[in-house]
């Protein structure tokens, strides 16, 4: 007979209901704590994986007003007893190759560990995830990533384009800086550097540059602390904002599919054509590192298109249905209309709460007035006008960019990344899968997938 201590505060059945419903980011207690996963320590872990080397992604800890894109980090392999080593300031020639990195002045993460691969040759790890206790009979490790950071590591502000995302904090704290999907004109969405599903913002959400990116201030941030034991929801096309707040975090997540996920496709394979065809062509401004190092190689033209036909064919073969407002009570779920809506404290008590919305001054460390100050080194790799510093590449920079917002100076002629950005906006986009799904299938405009 299941103790106290193991009674859940949700059934699977409540906990995916409540995941159906939910409108805005929301964080679940008392439904982790005593999964084996818990306890996956990087000590732990490093007993565990021996000397199985990761690749870690390593950026300095200098505050600037610029986003951080992984195609400007520098990147080494070491194995976690390395790892831990650097974080205790060993002598270089214990922590491998991040002896040219000073832990004083970087931070590192693994990030997108696929929980498969690191323990492919101990699967019986993969049930210390235990999804299932959300609804999701039978998903576990193996459909799940793992993330090892240190203070200060984060992952730039994105939108994921398929599915939505539960989070379990396992060792050390997170900061999350989510905004809804109804702000992304806010957030300055670009392609550049380009990854399959992931749309970045150019904005450094923590410390804006309000002069450069004006429209910001009127993004609606909801932040949350997640502790170790801690489940996050991130619905979907949410935007986020990652950053670890202790020496040593873990975190297990897993993204979850959704039927629309068909027509996003369709809008990927999109935009993958249009970045390829534009960045691979030969040109005076396409020096930069555009590809994600996620990212597997360019593919051609040809391939692309093959892969935008498939992904068209299998979302026309879904069965069109009428979208529909959905009422729903005040928790957010689906309301039944026989039955008087509850509140939400007295729908879900102490063990589910919402992330709220605040304002940007709340932020730690917010800073919407000092002047951008990014390295060089950082900066030139951008291959977007607006994302120089001045004198970095004859284009203009940060300088200039400010005397166009402001109406002042000469205009700054227009790169290919700044094509991109309008070409391949989120807006753009989906208007354009729209046609082609009605091209091909007769759809009427307005007759999406279920469950859009």
């Amino acid at each position: 007979m299941a103790t106290r201590a193991n009674v859940k505060p949700f059934s699977p059945t409540e906990a995916r209901r409540i995941q159906d419903g939910l409108q805005q980011p929301a964080v679940f207690l008392n439904m982790a704590s005593d999964w084996p996963v818990c306890n996956w320590s990087v000590d732990q872990l490093a007993v565990s994986l021996r000397d199985k080397h990761i690749r870690f992604r390593l950026g300095r800890k200098d505050e600037t007003n610029w986003p951080l894109f992984e195609t400007q980090c520098a990147y080494v392999e070491a194995n976690l007893a390395q790892f831990l080593r650097w974080t205790s300031g060993h002598s270089e020639a214990a922590v491998g190759s991040f002896a040219a990195y000073p832990f004083s002045e970087y931070w590192a993460y693994a990030d997108y560990k696929y929980i498969a691969h690191l323990f492919q040759e101990t699967p019986s790890k993969f049930q210390d995830v235990r999804w299932s206790d959300f609804g999701f009979e039978g998903r576990d490790g193996q459909a799940s990533t793992l993330w090892i950071g240190t203070q200060g590591a984060n992952t730039p502000c994105h939108l994921d384009s398929y599915g939505f995302n539960l989070v379990l904090q396992v060792q050390g704290r997170k900061r999350w800086h989510l905004f809804p999907p109804e702000d992304t004109a806010s957030m300055y969405p670009t392609r550049i550097p380009y990854e399959e599903s992931s749309v970045f913002s150019r904005v450094d959400v923590v410390r804006p540059d309000p002069a450069k990116f004006p429209a910001f201030r009127t993004a609606r941030p909801h932040r949350v602390t997640l502790q170790p034991g801690q489940v996050l929801y991130v619905p979907r096309h949410w935007w986020h904002y990652v950053e670890s707040l202790d020496t040593v975090t873990v975190s297990v997540n897993t993204w979850i599919e959704l039927e629309v996920d068909d027509e996003a496709r369709v809008s990927e394979a999109v935009t993958k054509a249009v970045v390829c065809a534009l960045k691979a062509a030969p040109s005076q401004d396409n020096g930069d590192t555009w590809l994600n190092p996620t990212e597997d190689g360019v593919a051609t033209h040809e391939e692309n298109m093959q892969c935008l036909n498939l992904a068209v064919q299998a979302c026309a073969q879904q069965p069109p249905t009428e979208t529909k407002a959905l009422k729903r009570d005040s928790a957010g779920l689906p309301a039944d209309p026989a039955v008087e809506p509850t509140p939400i404290t007295a729908a879900f008590g102490p063990h589910l709460v919402l992330v709220p919305c605040t304002s940007h001054e709340d932020a730690p460390g917010y800073d919407a007035t000092c002047p951008a100050e990014t390295p060089t080194k950082q900066a030139e790799l951008s291959g977007s006008s607006a994302d120089r510093p001045a004198g970095a590449d004859g284009f203009g920079g940060h300088a200039a960019e400010q005397g166009r917002v402001q109406g002042a100076g000469d205009a700054l002629p227009i790169t290919t990344n700044d094509l991109l950005d309008c070409l391949v906006h989120p807006d753009v986009i989906s208007r354009v899968t729209e046609l082609l799904l009605e091209k091909r299938s007769g759809r009427r405009p307005g007759v999406t997938p279920a469950h859009r």
